[in-house]
């Protein structure tokens, strides 16, 4: 149930096509991955696809990008995969960043958290967005990439079968209907999943109590603060909870909640929805013209499917796991799984490892995915207490909040964060990574420092790319020999780099200078440590003086080439 009362930028409209010359209704082409969704979640893969040069079809039911601005708030890791991906200057061109968010109790303010911060960091830890306008530049971005992503609009999945060689997918379109054939086929069409609902799937978890109608709205937000602002029991509806942010495009974001009694249809009717928010915009004193742009009704979920692997086909996205809003988890989580999910299937479709990579995966994912329940389910329940005792303590805790400022912690929206994998399959399990006194374990996420890259300022996270990554910490640029020999026999047999970490002098082209010592102790390292990054930028594995042999142990049993035949 949703209303969108008018286009606040120009959304383009596609007509379908199907392929010139079909063979018996069905697509001469047998693609190695069709991604069933245009959404963020499937336009986020393709492009992670196309960094390892893997061409794909996506299929999507609709003609233009989704309507509404639907998820708002973007964090500081899906930033960086959106760099990645090629679309970060013109997101970060026309976003607000934040820090800050505020609750309060009626009318006044009892708690405000910061989201961590420093002068280390390349981006904000999150800026307020509209999800379609993302979508739009994802989109700019596939058309400028040529043969490497073909977005088919207007086509409708109707049946798919699979077997142990790869899938066929029937299609409708208005211009006709068709047959494709793909090796890989993966499921991002979002929480109502064609692709789940033909091969007879069900996710397992929880619905909250609680449901949310949502509004955007266009005024004159100069003065207004960019940040969360969450009240409970405002005036302007008592009992209820109300969310607000500050979004490009002079538009304001609100989430409130619905009684338990409330008829939802009654309450979705425009007069309805705008009396309130003029009602809370009166209470903030905010006396200015408003339009509406776009609202929906949201009840909050903690689904999940048990595996994102089956058989030929992947699941990623909404399609995998349905996340409660708060804490914005939704669409951060699922690009999240794209980053990973990307690498591992073109290993696997470039003949590079073992399909084993894939159920890593899922692993990996449905963990992410469970994590990010626990955190946002605390949120919800917060948000919407699922029974009496529940609403008697959280009403206590608003209610003493303003005494006692320590139990303001359990307001804490816990944003979204990247989920550590330290028990990923695919981490190196050696005893050297526990001499580290600090810096990223195996399982966690590269962290960011500044450094000088090729005379020029600069950050670590520059030095990735679609690539496994070794940082070797030099004193002056040099590489033992025997290192250096084997990451260039590394390197001829999957994506590998070597980046070298000097402390002074000129680092090498490939590498980096820390003059300050700022990455070295902050990753516990010494001259001659080395650490091995996964291309979704996990780390994997950490060696206080560096071991070339298990260097490339480590990768051939993350890829198992020592069982697989590689075909390069």
């Amino acid at each position: 149930m949703e209303i969108t009362f008018d286009e606040y930028f120009k959304y383009q409209h596609h007509e379908a096509r199907i392929p010139s010359s079909l063979r018996q209704g069905c697509d001469p082409v047998r693609h190695r991955v069709v991604i069933a969704g245009g959404g963020p979640t499937g336009l986020a893969l393709a492009l992670g696809l196309a960094n390892y040069n893997i061409p794909v079809v996506v299929l999507e039911a609709d003609d233009t990008v989704c309507s509404g601005s639907r998820a708002g708030a973007f964090t500081r890791r899906t930033l960086e995969i959106l760099e990645q991906l090629g679309v970060i200057d013109e997101v970060m061109r026309t976003g607000h960043g934040w820090t800050t968010g505020w609750t309060y109790y009626r009318d006044k303010e009892v708690f405000q958290f910061n989201m961590p911060h420093d002068a280390n960091q390349k981006y904000p830890p999150a800026i307020s967005h509209l999800q379609n306008y993302i979508e739009h530049c994802m989109v700019e971005r596939a058309q400028q990439l040529g043969d490497l992503i073909d977005i088919r609009w207007k086509t409708q999945l109707k049946a798919l079968q699979q077997d142990a060689e790869g899938a066929r997918l029937e299609v409708e379109t208005p211009a006709g209907s068709y047959a494709l054939e793909a090796d890989w086929v993966v499921a991002c069409d979002g929480g109502r999943s064609t692709v789940r609902d033909l091969l007879g799937l069900r996710m397992q978890g929880k619905r909250h109590e609680g449901r949310y109608v949502i509004i955007d709205i266009r005024i004159d937000t100069e003065g207004l603060p960019v940040g969360r602002r969450c009240w409970f029991d405002p005036p302007s509806k008592p009992g209820g909870t109300l969310l607000m942010y500050k979004k490009p495009g002079n538009m304001l974001r609100f989430d409130y909640q619905l009684n338990d009694d409330d008829d939802e249809v009654e309450e979705m009717k425009p007069e309805r929805v705008f009396a309130q928010v003029d009602q809370h915009l009166k209470m903030m004193g905010i006396e200015r013209q408003w339009t509406p742009v776009w609202m929906s009704l949201y009840r909050a979920s903690a689904l999940t499917l048990d595996s994102y692997l089956h058989e030929r086909v992947l699941f990623a996205g909404d399609a995998a796991h349905l996340v409660p809003i708060f804490g914005v988890r939704g669409m951060n989580s699922a690009i999240d799984d794209t980053h990973n999910l990307a690498w591992k299937l073109a290993f696997v479709a470039k003949g590079l490892a073992g399909t084993r990579l894939l159920e890593s995966y899922s692993s990996e994912r449905v963990h992410a995915a469970r994590e990010n329940h626990r955190f946002a389910s605390k949120g919800a329940e917060f948000m919407a207490p699922p029974s009496a005792p529940f609403r008697l303590m959280r009403d206590a805790v608003l209610s003493l909040s303003e005494r006692h400022p320590w139990i303001t912690s359990l307001m804490n929206p816990r944003q979204h964060a990247a989920i550590p994998l330290h028990d990923s399959p695919l981490n190196a399990s050696l005893p050297e990574s526990a001499a580290f006194r600090a810096g990223p374990a195996p399982g966690d996420i590269l962290r960011e420092c500044p450094l000088e890259i090729n005379g020029q300022p600069g950050f670590l996270s520059d030095l990735l790319g679609p690539h496994f990554t070794a940082f070797y910490f030099s004193e002056a640029g040099e590489v033992p020999a025997t290192l250096a020999a084997a990451c260039d026999e590394l390197a001829t047999r999957v994506p590998f780099q070597l980046r070298v970490i000097a402390r002074r002098g000129t680092a090498p082209g490939e590498g980096a200078l820390d003059a300050q010592g700022h990455l070295l102790s902050m990753y516990g390292a010494q001259v001659g440590s080395l650490y091995l990054v996964r291309p979704d930028g996990h780390v994997m594995a950490r060696w206080l003086d560096a071991d070339p042999g298990a260097l490339v142990s480590a990768i051939e049993q993350a890829l198992s080439l020592q069982e697989e035949v590689c075909d390069v």
